[in-house]
């Protein structure tokens, strides 16, 4: 519990308005998109600028206050889940592109801006910003840099940290510093910014960021290809990238994602195939004609039973969109949905593929799996009900074993959703104890009194979910 004096010191701060502790509020931001972590926090805050933030987090370290920086709260690891109570800190009264520099090819944004808008607001003025989260309608720039978000483009353009130059943080102490700047070289001390990509939270409070632009590509087309067989998609994957082809976007769908996405979307899917691919290619417009005549190519060859190329950018946003939707189009079909992210690499796919399957089918768990098959990101999906307690138990154990398997293959427990409280307890079969151990060292010289996202990354004792 927070006392009288410190909730009138935020007032203080930031004005009662911008100060929210009633039942309501507390109860809207007690969870974010993972199932069964609900926890309220003690008050909600709304700060309007740095300055402001570095305030807060001298007050809250003053009183030993857990702080909670949150986005949209899309997340899927429990990483802005306030589970140890405190202070959860939002972003959009900071929500403002606050420049696009064509010099240097950068934009500088506050950390509440919607993923999507920086996007459209860049391309409109001939520039790109690739990153592209099936939650960018959505979720914010700050949650991307705290979550190192992925995307359907990633294969060819990278993620998050690849377009972070610079970024102004609030450290645990209140301290504001900037890291990076508009530079294409930069090797001055360590990469503090690199660090705080991904760090989810744990380390700083992201103010403000310089993102890398690259020109728009000026052409693109989409492919669809049908399989009836899990391996021959996947021996497609491995094929069009031996070929020396990186395509823009290369996805898959397994039968039960086909299914749900083709019943909520309406687009035309083949219910009946095992595994569609979704591949899109962009660049100057010779090339990436000659690069799908080739794809399609390597489709047929390896067994494709259709490929179809979108004749039209309706058509092709159609089949970009169903993809997108699988998530929301999977969740329609249970009480509860549990997305997790596996990555193995992409010569494992469908060795991994077929475990999933093997492994639901153990723990009579309904699982539809789909991904990004380019960078070998698998998201395992499985419908159940939390308030099953005996079904929950074993979609824990699946999950278990479907991440020991990821790690045999040579892959890791998250690609791109991170390690938040979820999956905590098993980022230490991935880093090991002593690479654990150097992690918590570097949470301990940021934040020596643990304020900052507590409970987040490093485990517990117990694997229990918390409830409220």
């Amino acid at each position: 519990m927070i006392s009288d004096s410190f909730l009138n010191r935020l007032k203080d701060i930031l004005g009662p308005s911008h100060v929210d502790h009633s039942e309501a509020g507390l109860l809207t931001y007690a969870y974010d998109a993972t199932p069964n972590f609900q926890s309220k926090p003690d008050v909600v805050v709304m700060p309007g600028n740095t300055e402001e933030v570095s305030k807060i987090v001298k007050l809250c370290l003053e009183h030993e206050v857990p702080i909670v920086p949150r986005g949209s709260g899309t997340n899927l690891a429990a990483g802005t889940a306030p589970t140890q109570g405190g202070l959860v800190l939002l972003f959009n009264r900071m929500d403002q592109i606050l420049e696009i520099d064509k010099e240097n090819l950068t934009a500088t944004v506050q950390p509440g801006v919607i993923t999507q808008t920086i996007c459209e607001t860049v391309e409109s003025q001939g520039l790109f910003y690739p990153p592209d989260p099936s939650s960018m309608k959505i979720s914010t720039i700050g949650g991307n840099i705290n979550e190192n978000s992925g995307g359907l483009r990633g294969l060819k353009y990278g993620v998050t940290k690849d377009y972070i130059l610079g970024l102004e943080v609030v450290l645990p102490n209140g301290d504001i510093i900037q890291t990076g700047g508009k530079l294409a070289k930069d090797v001055a001390g360590y990469d503090i910014t690199k660090l705080l990509v991904g760090s989810e939270g744990t380390l700083g409070i992201v103010t403000e960021a310089i993102l890398k632009l690259i020109p728009k590509p000026e052409h693109k087309q989409t492919l669809l290809a049908v399989y009836q067989s899990m391996d021959q998609a996947a021996e497609t994957v491995s094929s069009i990238i031996a070929q020396k082809i990186t395509p823009a976007t290369l996805e898959f769908m397994d039968q039960p994602t086909i299914g749900a996405v083709e019943e909520y979307a309406h687009i035309g899917l083949p219910t009946e195939a095992e595994a569609v691919l979704l591949i899109e290619q962009d660049g100057p417009q010779a090339i990436v004609e000659n690069d799908i005549e080739q794809i399609a190519d390597i489709c047929e060859k390896h067994g494709a039973l259709e490929v179809t190329i979108a004749e039209t950018e309706q058509e092709a946003n159609q089949l970009r969109e169903g993809r997108r939707a699988a998530l929301s189009a999977i969740a329609r079909l249970s009480p509860t949905t549990i997305l997790e992210d596996a990555t193995v690499p992409r010569s494992e796919i469908a060795r991994m593929v077929q475990a999933i399957n093997q492994i639901a089918e153990k723990y009579n768990v309904g699982i539809a799996t789909f991904g990004h098959a380019g960078d070998g990101n698998l998201h395992p999906t499985c419908m159940t009900d939390a308030r099953d307690e005996d079904e929950m138990e074993r979609v824990e154990k699946a999950f278990e074993e479907i991440f020991a398997h990821a790690i045999e293959c040579g892959g890791t427990i998250t690609g791109e959703h991170g390690v938040g409280e979820m999956k905590s307890p098993y980022l230490a079969w991935k880093v090991g104890e002593r690479g654990l151990e150097a992690m918590k060292n570097i949470k301990t010289a940021f934040d020596p009194h643990n304020i900052m996202n507590p409970g987040k990354m490093f485990a517990k004792d117990t694997k229990k979910r918390i409830t409220i």
